[in-house]
């Protein structure tokens, strides 16, 4: 069967041949057994309803099994034969091009380079997943190939609800994952639903179709590593010579090696598992891997001696290293961690003194014992962070949970009012007052030609628009524009493409805009080869409500509030997204975050240059009105700006309030 016709087929009439379990690719952990018995037979039955009647005897069995042995119904039967990457836009079958570059965009996000657990369709962070299970792929694939461009497919965490009549103008996709009545937003609802078949977590970018390999977050990483130098350096200097050291190599923690590389430095990342270990070392986003504790130590001060830009993996686990590293005394200048703290009970953060399988085993069953062990490591791991930064590390939450998880875990992290953490999210700090308050954020791109030849023209446009832009850029944002050409210069020299030919860029409102309408011109003067879908980590100006990490620099006491991140999607939708999608979870756990994203596929159109420039302004300046009000500075200059540019825009400025006013009211 061509790949065309096993698209269009959808969910297989006749069962395809059982699959053999593949040992070389990187599973995913088996999750708890946490269903009654009356509710895994309502997770059977659910996954039936997939399929014909008269298969039902053969997969009620199976999926028995599965649940049994996995602890989730993944439908492995029903995995496609087909080799799983970002295709050519014109390979896919259809009758929109919206739909066929939303394929392309599923594809890449499954794609055994990119995915973390493609077998059990998860991209990144343990359970960011794209779907729930096989037949989910399967019928969202058909549905793709057949819409028209006045049709708009619903998905509900993963499922296919069916294609409804909409207009051309409105979003093709519309994506929702997790979405759960908010007393039922905890950690044990998310097992428990996801295993009856009815929610998944799609993370930020996994269950929104926009995942671009840890590509996606290395700039962003580069930034944070470059500022947080800035804040430690005496006298201005640059990196060279100073040790970062962090953990977590996986999905988007995987960005990490490669990110202190760019910006200078010696990157130190502890990763338990050895595949993803491999994985990056294959793929040349480490430089080097150590498995022994004194030999790393002995590696890293030579390398400070020599001022080495060079990053190295340690197999094995990060409280280790801090506390070897404080033994020895190897200084640390720069401190963090990205494991899947948002994950913590189920393969997101691994304990000391206990292996990767052995962790594996007791998390299924032992899980009470495996959280004591997880918590008992947190505190282990905290106490030897303190005596690094007692001797002058800047430590900083990566916005992975991890301060929120060490305080719940009894760790010393609180600050001396017992409320804030000792220390600050590298948002408080860094990436919230230098980028998101100015409308700074990863803006990017996807090339669906697959050709690495568009991907370059489109790198030299984007240069050419923020240098051009950079002549008439305000002092206040210099620096981020510096930072963002530097960035797109080095981005072909530091191989960044893993899947699909795509690339991430630092942008203010102005930039994307500027910069997408060159893309569109570009294809419709033949300069660029086909379609280029446009758009956004979550991670960014107005897309998430965040109170531990992207709104964590939010004072005004709304930072539990997610009005911002509903009003975002909303808007987007009617702007002329291609897709939408909003999500409960990404990032830094079940019930801590709801975050929107969306695609926007530009086609060379006049239509497409109307659709970018309404959403792409409204997407950042949503943000930036929010933080506006809740009186951060830089967002008060920025939506002043925005206000001048554009008449029709009309923000509520907020009145300051002198300290003396407050005095002795209370």
């Amino acid at each position: 069967m061509t790949f065309q016709y096993q698209i269009k087929q959808g969910v297989p009439s006749e069962l395809p041949s059982k699959k053999t379990y593949e040992k070389a690719i990187n599973h995913a952990p088996k999750r708890i057994d946490i269903l009654s018995k009356e509710e895994k037979e309502l997770a059977i039955r659910n996954a039936l309803r997939y399929f014909d009647k008269k298969h039902h005897p053969v997969l009620a069995k199976e999926f028995a099994e599965e649940l049994k042995e996995f602890g989730r119904i993944y439908m492995y039967r029903f995995r496609p034969d087909y080799k799983f990457y970002a295709r050519p836009i014109n390979e896919y079958p259809g009758n929109s091009v919206q739909a066929k570059a939303i394929m392309h965009m599923i594809q890449n996000n499954l794609d055994e380079a990119v995915a973390q657990h493609p077998h059990e369709l998860i991209t990144y962070g343990g359970n960011g997943a794209v779907f729930q299970n096989w037949a989910q792929y399967l019928l969202t694939m058909k549905y793709l190939s057949e819409m028209n461009d006045e049709q708009t497919l619903i998905m509900y965490s993963g499922h296919p609800m069916g294609l409804f009549p909409s207009h051309e103008n409105a979003p093709r996709v519309v994506v929702t994952n997790g979405m759960m009545i908010p007393n039922y937003s905890k950690q044990n609802e998310w097992e428990k639903y996801n295993a009856l078949g009815v929610t998944q977590y799609g993370q930020m970018t996994a269950g929104s179709y926009m995942y671009i390999g840890p590509q996606g977050i290395v700039h962003g990483t580069t930034i944070t590593v470059l500022n947080a130098g800035r804040k430690i350096a005496k006298n201005g200097e640059p990196l060279a010579g100073k040790l970062f050291l962090t953990s977590g190599l996986g999905g988007m923690s995987g960005a990490q090696p490669k990110a202190g590389n760019i910006a200078g430095c010696i990157t130190v990342c502890a990763e338990v598992n050895p595949k993803i270990t491999e994985i990056r070392l294959s793929q040349g986003w480490i430089d080097e891997k150590i498995t022994d504790l004194n030999e790393l130590a002995l590696r890293v001060k030579r390398a400070k001696e020599n001022k080495e830009v060079v990053s190295i993996a340690f197999l094995g686990n990060i409280v280790e290293v801090w506390e070897k590293f404080a033994e020895q005394n190897v200084y640390v200048d720069l401190g963090s961690d990205q494991t899947s703290l948002h994950n913590p009970w189920a393969g997101g953060y691994y304990p000391a003194g206990i292996s990767f399988e052995e962790s594996n085993v007791m998390m299924v069953e032992n899980p009470k014992l495996f959280k004591e062990k997880v918590q008992e490591s947190l505190r282990r791991q905290v106490a030897a962070i303190n005596k690094h930064t007692a001797k002058g590390t800047y430590f900083f939450d990566y916005g992975n949970a991890f301060l929120l998880e060490a305080s719940r875990a009894g760790a010393d992290v609180m600050a001396e009012n017992g409320i804030d953490f000792k220390y600050s999210s590298y948002v408080q700090d860094i990436m919230g007052p230098m980028c998101f308050d100015y409308g700074f954020g990863p803006f990017r791109w996807v090339c669906t030609s697959a050709n690495p030849v568009d991907l370059e023209k489109t790198d030299a446009i984007a240069c050419e628009v923020l240098e051009e832009i950079r002549k008439n850029s305000p002092k206040e944002i210099q620096q981020q524009m510096t930072d963002n050409i530097q960035w797109i210069k080095g981005a072909q020299e530091n191989k960044l493409v893993v899947g699909s030919q795509a690339r991430i860029l630092y942008a203010d409102a102005e930039g994307r805009v500027k910069i997408a309408e060159a893309f569109n011109n570009a294809i419709k003067n033949g300069e660029i080869s086909a379609p280029i879908v446009l758009g956004r980590d979550h991670h960014d100006v107005s897309g998430t409500d965040s109170p531990y990490r992207e709104t964590s620099n939010i004072y005004d006491g709304s930072k539990f509030t997610a009005d911002m991140a509903i009003q975002n999607v909303i808007g987007d939708s009617f702007r002329g997204a291609t897709w939408v999608s909003i999500h409960n979870g990404g990032g830094v756990g079940w019930g801590e975050v709801i975050n929107g994203g969306f695609g926007m596929v530009l086609d060379g159109s006049l239509e497409a240059e109307k659709r970018l420039k309404s959403m792409l302004f409204w997407d950042v300046n949503n943000g930036i009105a929010r933080r506006n009000w809740a009186r951060n500075k830089g967002a008060v200059f920025a939506i002043k700006r925005a206000m001048e540019v554009e008449p029709n825009l009309k923000v509520t400025l907020p009145n300051l309030v002198d300290d003396s006013i407050l005095k002795d009211l209370f």
